[in-house]
């Protein structure tokens, strides 16, 4: 079928939009607002907040200039997908408008509120049903508003994430999806509802929450007025909205269980699918519902953090090499013998770590040996460091019933280096599939699913597959014994 399909990628740096050909599946354009990163206003030590008109500005802007370069594209448009930053949230009246900035994903203010509820409604049933502990999430933020800000509650119609608010600018209807409710820590995964006992934990009314559809299916058009200004098609139905983490799962086409999507940007994360909900005791690791999650079918999407991924290496450039680029940094980090020769990198230091319990560990390097070590494996340490913090939290997704397949990773920051790779797939001992993507391309194709104008299989047929990487066997033993070793450098500094 002829047309296009727009994704929106809204995060906290910048709004990213992209224009996706059906027939293809190929990438036609792609635009970004602002050019600069945007502002995040932090009133308070700990707090972070963004305007959410902010996000529909740069979402209109991306989308005018993708209208400006491939005009007649635009005109076939035939279906919209949103993605978004996780845990945001946007409080608006009857009339849509929001009534303060959102307290977005990065906020640590209501960790207090987290634990109290955490306390209050019991860990079994935190764990077993809501998937983790209301920590420092949406409801909780909420919380923060009901104790600080009881005259916003008041005028308060509907609390909702970015991705809730964005839709709702596009086609002037309310709404959320379960799985955006699982990201708030307001999905009941036992029951299949909302879970309403976290509200009343914090004393909050359950119509607070929108009303509630498909993450993947029509929510609903855009308005006559959006499509006016904005100069799309009227009638385009709206058909996907995800968080980011599990978008980018989407993205890569990690969708049953077993597949594994992984980022090492300035963070690094792991995202695994499983098909029933597993439990850590320890809150190590988050579970939500992934995009594909149904009544029939329950597809839980398990996301572990590490901060400071690409971030560390940065630094470690910065520190030990800063005239030298990253091509070069990581051939002569290659150069290194598997396990650098006994330093340890532990990629920490950029706040607390969930998989550590909240710990704030900072970061360090252990076992230098002033006349044996150079820099070359100070900086082999650092990539492997990164790989085991990341393996680290896949052990214990393999804990709580995940099964890893494959990993997929798009080609990008720490996973352009050859050695990043190869360390990867043999450290995890999985197959590691690198790919062109990115978030907006993954909402463009979901849309496509949503609307029905591909199925699940035809709506990647345009993703490019840049290399498939194999665990190493002949490495695979001075791995481990690195690993290891690395794993004991951590637990002393958690004992």
């Amino acid at each position: 079928m002829a047309g296009t399909l727009l994704g929106i990628d809204v995060g906290s740096s910048s709004v990213k939009v992209s224009l996706v050909d059906v027939e293809s599946g190929k990438a036609l354009a792609s635009a970004t607002s602002p050019d600069r990163e945007l502002e995040i206003s932090a009133k308070q030590p700990g707090w972070a907040e963004q305007h959410p008109d902010l996000w529909w500005e740069h979402a209109c802007r991306a989308i005018q200039a993708i209208r400006s370069s491939r005009p007649k594209d635009l005109a076939a448009l035939k279906s919209i997908g949103i993605a978004y930053q996780m845990h945001g949230l946007v409080l608006v009246d009857r009339d849509g408008r929001p009534l303060r900035p959102s307290i977005i994903w990065c906020d640590s203010r209501a960790v207090p509120f987290g634990a109290a509820a955490f306390k209050k409604l019991g860990e079994d049933y935190c764990l077993s049903r809501l998937g983790n502990s209301p920590g420092n999430f949406t409801a909780a933020k909420m919380a923060w508003v009901k104790e600080n800000e009881p005259e916003i509650l008041a005028k308060t119609a509907y609390m909702m994430l970015p991705g809730d608010y964005v839709a709702f600018k596009l086609t002037g209807k309310f709404g959320t999806t379960p799985q955006g409710l699982s990201e708030g820590i307001l999905w009941d995964f036992r029951d299949g509802r909302p879970a309403v006992q976290v509200l009343e934990s914090f004393g909050l009314p359950s119509s607070l929450l929108p009303p509630v559809t498909d993450s993947i299916g029509d929510f609903a058009s855009i308005s006559a007025e959006v499509a006016r200004e904005l100069g799309l098609p009227e009638g385009i139905p709206v058909s996907y909205r995800a968080g980011d983490q599990p978008n980018n799962a989407m993205a890569l086409n990690v969708l049953e269980p077993g597949e594994i999507a992984a980022n090492a940007g300035t963070s690094g994360v792991v995202y695994g699918v499983t098909e029933s909900l597993g439990v850590d005791r320890a809150s190590r690791v988050n579970n939500f519902l992934h995009v594909n999650s149904t009544e029939q079918a329950q597809r839980v999407g398990m996301l572990m953090c590490v901060n400071g991924a690409g971030s560390f290496y940065r630094w470690i450039r910065h520190t030990f090499a800063p005239s030298v680029g990253y091509p070069e940094l990581n051939a002569l980090a290659a150069s290194a013998a598997v396990g650098s020769r006994g330093v340890v990198a532990l990629p920490y230091g950029n706040g607390a770590e969930r998989t550590l319990g909240n710990r704030d560990l900072g970061a360090s390097l252990e076992g230098l040996q002033l006349n044996i070590h150079e820099t070359k494996d100070v900086l082999r340490a650092a990539q492997e460091g990164v790989v085991f913090a990341l393996n680290y939290g896949i052990e214990i997704m393999r804990s709580m019933g995940l099964k890893p397949t494959r990993v997929r990773a798009g080609f990008a920051n720490m996973f352009q280096s050859s050695l990043f790779q190869h360390t990867f797939a043999t450290a995890t001992g999985v197959p590691l599939e690198l790919y062109t993507t990115d978030g907006a391309e993954g909402a463009a194709r979901a849309a496509g699913i949503g609307s029905k104008l591909l199925s699940p299989s035809d709506a990647f047929k345009g993703l490019r597959r840049e290399s498939v990487v194999e665990p190493d066997s002949g490495a695979r033993g001075a791995t481990l014994d690195a690993y290891a070793r690395w794993k004991e450098v951590l637990q002393r500094h958690l004992q």
